[in-house]
């Protein structure tokens, strides 16, 4: 199915599956006299709630996106998330705002199977991208959310993208559904960048946790607290850390899981998770969950990981069949450490 936002007749539409009906009674939504739409939360950080959001905010979301990417009238969308959550959601609204050409594809692990042309943007999670790498030399701007972007996945794309020679350019996302999808974007392909950039109108600083608040008031009239541990390289980058929730305290020293997963990702393909479990003498002790078989070859790739601090390196290392995830791809780490714990 595809929306030609340009010259939209809303009597021509005419969806047949239950995702293009969804898109559809979205669209309807949006066309009415109301003033908002309803948002759902994705229920990774906190219990999902459904909350009532501007149109007028989610179309200045859009305009920071569209804008950023340098995307034009009659562009070629894709969307392939569900439209539940505010990232199907905007990828409508910015087809709105910039009268796109909007693909409608069922939201699976592999959205672009039946891709067979060029496109202009995509947004996708990252096991969507994992299962779509011979495919994403199509698209020429791919946004990336969700979840963070593995090392692993980011050589994968790398890897494929210079055998193709292709013109793409890759970014992972930072934001949430308070402020209506992503409020800053970090090149991954061609350039590889260790920050995100915020957009503009977009004021970032610390509170007293080192955890970054965020004020865009075209999105939010609120000042938007989080619990990411961040590092404030200028007015408008930051290094993404990990959450305050996740930081391990073994010993008395601070250790933060997501660097250190990162680093181990850099020298093998598993995902890798590390959890605090008590302990009488460090309080907590790190051990590193690792999903897939025990081998030999891992583990001595493992041993020649090279951590910055003694304490960086885990107590014990756990393999397991399968790590849990929540309904959207992202790791549930309470949920593995019960099943850690109850082991």
């Amino acid at each position: 199915m595809l929306i030609n936002f340009n010259n939209l007749e809303i009597n021509n539409l005419h969806p047949k599956t239950e995702f293009e009906k969804k898109v559809f009674f979205f669209i309807e939504e949006w066309l009415s006299d109301s003033k908002t739409v309803k948002v759902q939360t994705s229920g990774s950080t906190a219990v999902p709630k459904i909350f009532d959001t501007e149109k007028e905010k989610m179309l200045n979301s859009a305009e920071m996106t569209c804008n950023f990417l340098a995307l034009k009238n009659n562009d070629t969308a894709l969307l392939c998330l569900p439209i539940e959550y505010i990232s199907g959601k905007m990828m409508l609204v910015r087809s709105i705002q910039r009268k796109l050409k909007l693909l409608i594809s069922e939201p699976s692990l592999k959205p672009l199977e039946n891709l067979h042309q060029d496109i202009d943007f995509c947004a996708m999670t990252p096991l969507q991208v994992e299962n779509s790498l011979d495919k994403i030399h199509l698209i020429k701007n791919l946004i990336i959310g969700g979840a963070a972007v593995s090392e692993s996945l980011k050589k994968k794309i790398i890897q494929m993208l210079q055998l193709s020679h292709s013109a793409t350019k890759i970014y992972e996302t930072y934001g949430m559904s308070e402020t209506l999808s992503h409020i800053a974007l970090k090149e991954i392909y061609p350039q590889s960048d260790n920050y995100f950039t915020a957009f503009e109108n977009i004021d970032i600083s610390l509170d007293e946790r080192s955890c970054l608040k965020i004020f865009a008031p075209k999105l939010n009239s609120e000042i938007l607290q989080t619990n990411d541990l961040v590092e404030i390289m200028s007015k408008n980058k930051f290094k993404y850390l990990g959450r305050i929730d996740n930081v391990i305290n073994s010993g008395g020293a601070k250790i933060f899981p997501e660097l250190l997963e990162t680093l181990v990702k850099k020298e093998i393909p598993n995902e890798v998770i590390f959890l605090g479990i008590k302990d009488e003498s460090l309080g907590q002790k790190l051990i590193l969950i690792v999903e897939g078989e025990d081998s030999e070859l891992i583990n001595k790739q493992l041993a020649t990981i090279n951590y910055q601090k003694k304490f960086h390196k885990p107590k014990e290392i756990i393999f397991v069949d399968k790590i849990p995830r929540t309904q959207n791809g992202k790791v549930n780490r309470k949920e593995l450490l019960n099943l850690i714990s109850n082991k």
